[in-house]
């Protein structure tokens, strides 16, 4: 089951172009990863960029800080105009950029998220997913992203950050409209949204930085005091300058979004198209860990990942030169059938499970344990209290390629 129907013919993918994709990728993209795998494992854009899809060559790149950097400004001065909001944000946040910078917000970062503190994170994380589910009982229909997925990081994300419970509605608009900025190619009306959320989110949290100096929240739980403070700093370490301190704020709570929100709506969607795969997490629900990491192999929340070369390699037989934007193709690192037993197969038992979900390395992401968590909680806790869901006609995909995940997802909570 889910085995990809469409035959990609060989022209199809060496003519590939992720900038201007064949119609019908953005909804599926599996056929032509598969084909990719086969045919071009290491593929040149029009534009010189490199498509990258074999897990061993995704794995090598993320371990190697040396040959592979993370600071995308030579991409993103054309793309989003130098100096712009954009291009401010995504060049000073956490997972584009390289030590020293990665390494003093990571570490700070990391301090804040120790299995102690994630583990005191789980009352009120379960206290939230309840209420949500009560919220939803007895409604003839619901969305699973608007009524539930999209609402649960939000609201964790928002305690890390102790962001007032009245102040948290635009945080998902903002978040949707930076990350979108990230897709291969912007029309202007995206590129204009992308620019007015940074703004609108820096003139937020400016405000909410000087709230929290006044007033600082406890360092152990609160990662804004902890970064305000430049907390783990080493002796003789730069602190955080203002920009960099509300860059990484918005990052935090859009990565710690977009991921979240993906695993969870992606995890309840599998589920109900794979009935037998479903009847046997209800059988047995030891099995959600293995579940979950299932999920986010087979539908990777974040679909695409960049480096940049800073000397010529050899990647696959393939010379590609100094300064060149590589795009990391997890989707299909994910399928690579070098690495998994029938990866076109959802298996929510299937051990070992070396995805690349949450990329690797240095910079493998900071939040992939409260990530699971909420994806672990999130699944186990609704199935227990709506076992027969149905997923109803009107799902619409969230239309992106980097990121893949719903814009809705209507159901009724008890099968019909």
């Amino acid at each position: 089951m889910s085995k990809s129907s469409k035959a990609i013919r060989p022209e199809d993918i060496h003519g590939f172009d992720l900038a201007n994709p064949p119609q019908g990728f953005v909804e599926d993209p599996f056929p032509y990863y598969d084909a990719l795998l086969v045919e071009a494992p290491v593929l040149v854009q029009p534009d010189g960029s490199v498509l990258i899809s074999r897990h061993d060559d995704l794995d090598r790149i993320y371990r190697d800080t040396t040959l592979y950097s993370s600071d995308k400004k030579a991409a993103f001065g054309p793309k989003f105009g130098v100096g712009s909001a954009l291009f401010e944000h995504h060049t000073t946040s956490l997972v584009f950029s390289d030590p020293p910078l990665h390494t003093r917000v990571r570490r700070i970062m990391t301090s804040a998220l120790t299995p102690r503190a994630i583990a005191k994170m789980e009352p009120g994380l379960i206290k939230t997913v309840d209420e949500l589910l009560d919220a939803m009982e007895g409604a003839a229909q619901v969305d699973l992203i608007e009524d539930f997925a999209s609402t649960i990081p939000i609201q964790i994300i928002g305690n890390l950050l102790d962001v007032p419970m009245d102040e948290r509605a635009p945080l998902r608009d903002w978040s949707l409209a930076i990350l979108g900025a990230l897709e291969p190619s912007l029309s202007a009306q995206q590129l204009a949204a992308g620019h007015r959320a940074v703004d609108e989110f820096k003139a937020y949290l400016e405000d909410l930085v000087a709230r929290r100096r006044a007033r600082p929240g406890d360092p152990e739980t609160d990662v804004l005091t902890r970064l305000i403070g430049n907390e783990q700093r080493q002796p003789g370490e730069e602190g955080l300058s203002e920009i960099e301190l509300i860059q990484n704020c918005i990052f935090i709570l859009n990565a710690g979004h977009e991921t979240t929100t993906n695993l969870i709506g992606n995890g309840l969607a599998l589920l109900h198209d794979h009935p037998d795969q479903k009847a046997r997490l209800l059988a047995e629900p030891e099995l959600i860990k293995p579940a979950v990491e299932e999920v986010l192999r087979f539908r990777s929340p974040n679909q695409l990942g960049n480096r940049e070369t800073t000397a010529m390699v050899e990647i696959g037989g393939i010379t590609i030169d100094r300064g060149c934007n590589l795009h990391l193709v997890i989707g299909a690192a994910n399928r690579d059938p070098e690495v998994f037993s029938e990866p076109q197969r959802f298996d929510i038992a299937r051990r070992p499970n070396r995805h690349l979900a949450f990329a690797g390395g240095p910079h493998v992401c900071v939040g992939l344990t409260l990530a699971r968590m909420e994806g672990k909680i999130a699944l186990e806790r609704f199935l227990a209290r709506f076992p027969g869901y149905e997923i109803l006609t009107g799902r619409k995909p969230g239309g992106r390629i980097r990121f893949r995940g719903f814009a809705h997802l209507p159901a009724s909570l008890q099968a019909g």
